[in-house]
């Protein structure tokens, strides 16, 4: 079991990567067709006198071929990867979250189930598909290399029901989390191709890149709502975890390095819902808030996991 494990992460990896090939062969695809047509109708408009053209600097919405092609490769992905993470439970008898690199597999699976719910419910449109698989891609692969750990029992101090409670959260917030922070990331990229477009001028890439996202207002929204789902679920890890370690170690707080990047985080992501429900911050600043808040999770999971020593070292 846990070779088939194994097996289908490396299958999963692999369908998400040629998925990404094919969401960025289809945003390329989709802008020359684009500019072809806006071209042709110029050249109708200038030869019959017409007005001058206005010209949409975005691609068209319709998924073509490529990108109903990566969207299939990404649904069979997360079947695979779904199948991985279930059969890596079975082999090690036990809930499949019990190390990084499990943590970090389940992780990567919550990600591309929130985008893909996004796309079925049209909060996000399939544009952002290559932009989404790319870190999940090298997510995964950090995990299968780096921090690859053979199937076996828990540690002593991680057995406990409380990891079917406490991490299962942490993984479900992170997975979000990470989601939401690629969304506010494109955001920016999108605010900004947007106001150098609307005056003219030239842009260079990174910048170019928002040629072929969503509307700026569209990102905005859709990262709210990932973290507005993600926050409570991060509060009540953090609760789980501080009523864990009570039983654990004997107090609820500790200020450990883990419980500090878990708090700061905390207060990151509560700042920026806050900020956006009473000083009405929406756009530019509240975006820099989240890309913040992901920035400081991936501190707690990575930095303090690997090179900070505390009372959650194990992990």
């Amino acid at each position: 079991m846990a070779e088939l494990s194994d097996s289908l992460l490396f299958v999963a990896v692999l369908a998400y990567a040629l998925a990404m090939l094919g969401f960025a062969a289809d945003a390329a695809s989709r802008r020359a067709t684009r500019v072809l047509s806006v071209a042709e109708s110029g050249q109708l408009l200038v030869g019959g006198g017409g007005p001058p053209l206005l010209v949409d600097e975005s691609p068209p919405r319709t998924t073509g071929t490529a990108g109903t092609a990566a969207m299939a490769l990404t649904l069979v992905g997360w079947l695979v990867h779904v199948g991985s993470v279930v059969t890596r439970g079975i082999a090690a008898d036990r809930v499949p979250w019990g190390n990084m690199y499990e943590f970090s597999s389940a992780a990567a699976l919550v990600a591309v189930t929130g985008f893909l719910v996004l796309v079925a419910r049209g909060r996000v449109e399939t544009s952002l598909g290559a932009f989404v698989m790319l870190p999940v891609v090298l997510y995964l692969g950090l995990a299968g290399t780096v921090l690859y750990t053979a199937a076996g029992p828990l540690v002593p101090a991680l057995n406990s029901y409380w990891i079917k409670i406490h991490v299962a959260a942490a993984v479900t917030a992170s997975g979000a989390f990470l989601l939401s922070g690629v969304i506010a990331l494109l955001y920016l990229l999108r605010a900004r191709f947007d106001e150098r477009t609307d005056v003219g001028e030239a842009v260079r890439f990174p910048v170019s890149l928002g040629r072929v996202l969503p509307s700026a207002g569209s990102l905005d929204r859709a990262a709210y709502v990932v973290i507005a789902f993600a926050f409570p679920v991060w509060t009540f890890a953090v609760i789980a975890g501080a009523i864990w370690a009570e039983a654990a170690w004997g107090r609820y707080w500790g200020w450990d390095p883990k419980e500090t990047w878990s708090f700061i985080t905390w207060v990151l992501y509560a700042g920026y819902l806050h900020a956006r429900a009473t000083a009405g911050w929406k756009g530019r600043k509240a975006a820099w808030v989240a890309v913040a808040a992901a920035a400081a999770l991936i501190v707690d999971y990575y930095v303090v996991n690997i090179f900070v020593v505390g009372l959650h070292s194990y992990a």
